[in-house]
């Protein structure tokens, strides 16, 4: 793969019309505690943990008010490393040397910030990368991977305390011997990790204001071990919090009002960002995005994490405030994927597209809420260790596995997926139809996933096949590895 062949730089003038990109990632966030998200959703979808059980997140909330929000936005493998890998090449995670946890990103594939870097943005990244390799934390990766400055930039880990030293930055948390713990005893606004590196964020904004930049501030919570400094470590406890109907009274809900606590801090720090581009003068001027590598199911189907290719686990939120180019209040509905945020902001920010891009430039329907005439309104996912491959549209989702019978769930009539209708005379049709752009995208973008017998046999009868379905031989099951990753 040819590094960038073909890329255009931008100067003199033409920077008066350049925004700035400001993105805000976390790590292992549900939909549903944003307040932006719940609005959009019915009473029983958007209080699953009891009625009127809520965190209140004003600042995101915010965003999505002066831009638009993504309804259906989903990760091209729900876990962390070939999420955030799609994410920053455009490739799906099959594609990019890092289709699984702890895998390092290939050198040939190019990031949407060294595209930037290249056009004269000064670029930066603060938080968790978790595509170069098993390193833990591995601060200051050799690989910038487009990002100028990385100083803060740590590989894989959800440290809990962080702080600034002669040699660097370092964890705080220590055990007697000296040996980096994720312990939150003694975690204040300063070195508590979320505070710690929204603050990098707001030293890069007021070191860059007066030249084009792109920053990445890559927040490592909500995920586990689900612990959060004060006062946000009890601001929830007396929440009641139910068990999701889709559970059948099987699961436990201790860790939820922590969980709580991490999305409040982060809201908080959103808002302390936003403060900071408001005082440089640069709000206005300024792409900010709200978004996170995957979803965590939450009690959900008894499940908890992610890496299933239910919505609590794959749909993720997706929020972009473009100001003077988006209308404020933007509500789309089309199915998009992390795999389509590189050609799609390179879009926005005026520059050519990559051509090894393998995801969907989508500014149109930002901008105009018009899609391309060849529009293809489906995207795909995949377990990152062979257990499912998805594809998804707007209303209906369809998966195959090696080890069980196809999925096909119609999210508008059961948003919880717990009716498998795949079976269903009335079924075939909406099955076909992403049957075949499952296979036509295996076949494009080289899934191996799809060449699994199993699998095979059931996207040929789901997508060609006639007469009643046969079960396939099939490998026994498996457990997903997608609990414990860091």
């Amino acid at each position: 793969m040819a590094v960038g062949a073909g890329l255009l730089a931008v100067t003199g003038a033409a920077w008066a019309a350049k925004p700035n990109l400001l993105i805000i990632h976390t790590d292992e966030q549900n939909f549903r505690t944003l307040g932006c998200y719940r609005a959009l959703l019915s009473k029983e979808e958007a209080f699953v943990w009891g009625d009127g059980i809520a965190v209140e997140t004003p600042h995101v909330d915010s965003l999505a008010r002066r831009g638009v929000i993504c309804d259906r936005f989903y990760a091209a493998s729900p876990v962390c490393t070939p999420s955030r890998a799609s994410f920053l090449t455009g490739c799906y995670p099959q594609n990019t040397g890092a289709p699984a946890n702890d895998m390092a990103l290939r050198d040939d594939v190019l990031t949407f910030a060294e595209v930037l870097r290249r056009n004269g943005y000064a670029t930066g990244y603060a938080g968790k990368l978790h595509v170069d390799g098993p390193a833990r934390p591995g601060w200051t990766p050799a690989r910038h991977l487009g990002f100028t400055d990385n100083r803060y930039m740590f590989n894989r880990g959800h440290l809990k305390q962080l702080e600034d030293t002669t040699n660097g930055p370092a964890v705080k948390a220590r055990n007697p011997k000296g040996a980096p713990t994720y312990a939150v005893a003694g975690a204040d606004a300063k070195s508590y990790t979320t505070d710690f590196l929204a603050d990098k964020a707001v030293a890069f904004i007021q070191a860059h204001q007066h030249e084009p930049f792109c920053f990445m501030l890559a927040i490592p919570d909500p995920h586990d071990p689900n612990t959060v400094r004060p006062p946000y470590d009890t601001m929830f406890t007396n929440y009641n919090f139910h068990l999701p109907s889709s559970a059948n009274g099987k699961g436990i809900m201790k860790n939820m009002p922590r969980y709580f606590g991490m999305v409040k801090c982060i809201d908080d720090n959103v808002g302390k960002i936003l403060d900071a581009l408001k005082t440089a003068g640069v709000l206005d001027n300024t792409i900010v995005i709200f978004t996170s590598d995957h979803g965590e199911m939450a009690g959900e189907h008894s499940l908890i994490n992610k890496g299933y290719p239910y919505e609590a686990s794959a749909r993720i939120p997706f929020i972009i405030d473009y100001p003077g180019k988006i209308s404020p209040g933007t509500v789309l509905h089309d199915a998009l994927d992390t795999v389509d945020f590189k050609p799609t902001i390179l879009s926005l920010l005026g520059l050519p597209r990559d051509e090894h891009d393998e995801g969907r430039d989508c500014a149109a329907l930002f901008l105009s809420g018009q899609a391309p005439a060849d529009w293809k309104n489906v995207v795909f996912s995949r377990n990152a260790y062979g257990h499912w491959l998805m594809a998804v549209s707007t209303r209906f989702k369809f998966v195959v596995y090696p080890d069980h019978d196809p999925d096909l769930f119609d999210l508008e009539q059961d948003p919880f997926e717990m009716k498998n209708i795949f079976s269903e005379p009335r079924s075939r049709e909406p099955m076909r139809e992403l049957a075949r752009a499952l296979t036509d995208y295996a076949k494009k973008f080289k899934d191996p996933y799809a060449d699994h017998p199993a699998m095979k046999a059931d996207l040929a009868w789901a997508g060609e096949g006639t007469g009643p379905y046969v079960t396939p031989k099939r490998d026994a099951a498996a457990k997903d590895k997608n609990a414990s990753d860091e």
